[in-house]
């Protein structure tokens, strides 16, 4: 798997085309080479795209809402094109209930969407948050969305969001070892004031070992660092030390 970056993480630089600039090039001299997009701030794509490329960054994927493929697939198709990536990852998009006709419906949602994808060439992955882990008629939403999708859908399992919903990362990472187009690390560990916190890759309490020993086997084509937030260092120290980790353990760099 190769390192990228979740460019949702530096979003407080999307304001101006200098600040993104300037933020770019610092992933860039960190080390890496991929990122994920998730919107482009006050940016136009091909303003942010040019800016990736003078800094040396190529998209692996980007994050797209469900609502946004269905309504406006040419949109979305021009803009993966600008970018250069067939991927989107798209999370939950709400449902009208939390019984089993509502998860259904939004399972069926899904689909759709990615059955549109797929139809205009592009691929249509699953990102979970902690939401996906209840459970409806003793499956997790998580399964209902996958098994509804009938293999149209990949997966992007979030490390740090399954932990949080109870599960364990490296039992969803076999889980859909051969369906997964990227996995998201995150790490989890704790705050002094007894709170849960995302903290820097390979400095909190996930079982990294077993994590990597599951992902090496799957269809995974990247290792995604994100950063929602850093609540216990600055956001560039935790960036630099994540990247570190993640090149010392064998991941790919370029």
């Amino acid at each position: 798997m190769k390192i990228g970056i979740q460019l949702y993480t530096i979003r407080e630089y999307f304001k101006s085309i200098d600040e993104f600039a300037g933020a770019a090039k610092k992933l860039s001299d960190i080390g890496f080479r991929y990122v994920e997009t998730a919107g482009f701030g006050n940016l136009e794509v091909k303003q942010f795209k040019k800016i990736l490329d003078d800094c040396g960054l190529k998209v692996c994927s980007s994050h797209i809402g469900v609502d946004r493929i269905l309504q406006e697939i040419q949109a979305v198709k021009d803009e993966m094109s600008i970018l250069g990536a067939s991927c989107c990852n798209s999370s939950w998009p709400g449902a009208e209930s939390f019984d089993i006709d509502g998860i259904t419906k939004t399972a069926e949602k899904i689909a759709k969407a990615a059955e549109l994808m797929k139809k205009n060439g592009l691929e249509l992955g699953y990102h979970n948050h902690g939401i996906e882990f209840a459970k409806c008629n003793n499956k997790t939403w998580l399964e209902i969305i996958m098994e509804t999708s009938k293999g149209l859908l990949t997966a992007q399992i979030d490390t740090y969001w399954v932990q949080y919903g109870g599960g364990d990362p490296a039992y969803w990472i076999k889980k859909y070892l051969k369906q997964l187009n990227s996995i998201h690390f995150k790490d989890m560990g704790m705050s002094q004031d007894n709170k849960q916190a995302m903290v820097a890759v390979g400095t909190g309490n996930l079982n990294w070992e077993k994590i990597l020993s599951a992902a090496k086997d799957s269809s995974a084509r990247y290792a995604i660092l994100e950063m929602d937030f850093s609540p216990l260092l600055p956001l560039w120290d935790s960036i630099k030390i994540s990247f570190e980790n993640m090149s010392k353990w064998g991941l790919e760099i370029t």
